[in-house]
């Protein structure tokens, strides 16, 4: 099990994050304290993937307020906690949660991009402290492999380079997220 932590750029949020490395998958619990749009938050946080890296399981509570559960299949079909089918989210593989540079680990790792490779994809983007689940769509090149990948927000016109570590968590996303202490 790993432990770390990241600090907001833009404000005065930190996240605490437990990663654990299973035979069959990965799993992570977190906990975020945050603000946007203005308003205070705390997010309370459990994703679960298979050892391919296809998220399987997304849970979110909203300290005082709303929660969300996802179940994916791995192949791109997703239903809620009631066992309805979500079908916006069609053909998303990976999550995007938006308080978190961590889902941003999720397609870096499951891709297995070669340096200099691009590859678009869609995501299931949950908004913060919302917790609203749209299609976004996203792309991923390698610039360094296995230490630098660029993240492009399509769905918002947004591109940044993100260093990442062996286990390809994110050290550093400029002015956004950064990791305490920084490099570590």
């Amino acid at each position: 099990m790993r432990e770390l932590r990241w600090t907001s750029e833009e404000g005065d949020g930190i996240e605490h994050l437990s990663f654990n490395a299973h035979d069959d998958g990965f799993a992570v619990e977190s906990v975020v304290v945050g603000q946007r749009y203005g308003k205070a938050y705390g997010l309370h946080y459990a994703v679960r993937c298979d050892a391919q890296w296809r998220t399987r399981y997304a849970w979110l509570k909203i300290v005082g307020g709303g929660e969300l559960e996802l179940h994916g299949d791995g192949a791109g079909h997703w239903h809620d906690g009631h066992g309805l089918a979500l079908s916006a989210l069609e053909g998303c593989i990976d999550i995007d949660i938006a308080a978190t540079p961590f889902t941003n680990t999720l397609p870096i790792r499951r891709l297995q991009l070669a340096e200099g490779e691009r590859q678009p994809i869609e995501v299931a983007y949950i908004s913060t402290p919302d917790l609203q689940v749209t299609r976004a769509g996203q792309a991923y090149s390698c610039i360094a492999l296995n230490r630098e990948y660029r993240y492009e927000g399509i769905f918002r016109d947004f591109v940044a380079n993100l260093t990442v570590d062996g286990d390809g968590l994110v050290i550093d996303y400029p002015t956004l997220f950064a990791r305490s202490p920084r490099g570590g």
